[in-house]
C-alpha cells in the first residue's frame, strides 16, 4: 500500500514472488537434467538466533521452489582453518551447487578467508573477490545478492539509472561497493559516502537515486532528499526499522522501498535464483 504522501512503494515481496515462480520452473528443468534437485549448502557458525532464523527462512524458500537446502552447523569455537576446510569440502562436492556462509561470523574467524574458500562456480551469494571482479568488469559470474536484488527492483519499476546521480551510503564489500559498481555499469554517476564523508546531507540532496546501507536506524532524514528521488533502504535494525526515516522520506521521494518487504525479500530470491543458475551451468 502506498503512503498517502504520494511516494510509490517498491514492493520487494511481490517482485520476489515472481522471481521465485520463475526459479521454480528453472529448478524443475535442471532437476530433470541432473537427476537430483539443485542444492544450496548453508554454513552456520555458532548459535546466533537471528542467523539461525535467517538460514531457516532461506531453507523454506528453497524447498518451496524445488531446491534442496542443506545446513552445515559448526560450533561457535570453530577455527578459521576448520571453517575453510568445511567450505572447501562443499566446493568439491558434486552434489552441491551453491554455497552460503551465513554472516556475520564469530569475531575470531577470518571471514574473508572463509569466503575465499568458496569455489567461484558455487559462489551464489557473490561474496568472493573473484565474483566482485567479474561483476565489476561485466564478466560472467554471480552478483552479491542484495545489490542484485536492488537492480532487479529498479528494473521492475522501470528506473533507468543512465545519466542519473546515484549516492550510495556505505561501502561494505558485499553491498555498498558492488551496488555502486552495478549502477556505474548502468551509466549512472555514482558517489560513495561513508563515515568520513563531509556534508553528507548536502551530497544526498543532489541524488536522483539513494541507496542507504549503513545499518543505523532512521539515519537518512526526509530533508536530506531531493524531491522525486528514488530511495532504496538496504538497512535493517531491530523493530523492523530501516536506515531511512520512512514517513519523512515518503513525503519527498517518488519511489521508496519499505522495511520490511523491500530489499530483504529480493536478497533471498536472488540467492535462490543464482543457486538454480549454478546448477544449470553445471549441466552444460
Amino acid at each position: 500500500m502506498n503512503p498517502p504522501h504520494g511516494a510509490r512503494i517498491m514492493d520487494g515481496a511481490a517482485v520476489a514472488r515472481r522471481v521465485l515462480e520463475s526459479t521454480s520452473l528453472r529448478a524443475a528443468e535442471v532437476s530433470t537434467k541432473l537427476g537430483r534437485l539443485p542444492c544450496l549448502a548453508a554454513v552456520l557458525i555458532g548459535d546466533d538466533p537471528s542467523s539461525a532464523t535467517y538460514v531457516r527462512m532461506k531453507q523454506r524458500r528453497c524447498e518451496s521452489v524445488g531446491i534442496d537446502s542443506r545446513i552445515i552447523r559448526l560450533g561457535r569455537s570453530s577455527t578459521t582453518s576448520e571453517v575453510v576446510a568445511t567450505i572447501r569440502d562443499l566446493s568439491d562436492d558434486k552434489r552441491v551447487d551453491g554455497i552460503l556462509l551465513q554472516h556475520p561470523v564469530p569475531g575470531h574467524v577470518d571471514e574473508r578467508a572463509a569466503f575465499e574458500a568458496i569455489a567461484p562456480a558455487k559462489d551464489v551469494d557473490g561474496v568472493t573477490m573473484h565474483s566482485f571482479a567479474a561483476m565489476a568488469f561485466g564478466l560472467p559470474g554471480f552478483w552479491s545478492c542484495t545489490p542484485a536484488g536492488i537492480i532487479r527492483l529498479l528494473d521492475e519499476y522501470t528506473v533507468d539509472p543512465a545519466g542519473l546521480h546515484a549516492v550510495v551510503i556505505g561501502r561494505s564489500p558485499i553491498l555498498g561497493k558492488p551496488i555502486g559498481m552495478l549502477l556505474l555499469a548502468r551509466n549512472a554517476t555514482v558517489t560513495y559516502c561513508h563515515s568520513h564523508s563531509h556534508d553528507l546531507a548536502e551530497i544526498v540532496r543532489s541524488a536522483d537515486i539513494v541507496v542507504a546501507a549503513v545499518g543505523k536506524a532512521n539515519f537518512v532524514r526526509g530533508d536530506w532528499l531531493k524531491r522525486g528521488s528514488v530511495v532504496i533502504d538496504a538497512g535493517y535494525s531491530s523493530g523492523d526499522t530501516g536506515d531511512v526515516a520512512f514517513e519523512e522520506a515518503s513525503s519527498i521521494a517518488a519511489l521508496i522501498t519499505p522495511v520490511p518487504g523491500g530489499v530483504g525479500p529480493m536478497t533471498i530470491a536472488m540467492l535462490i535464483e543464482q543457486t538454480a543458475l549454478a546448477a544449470e551451468h553445471s549441466t552444460s
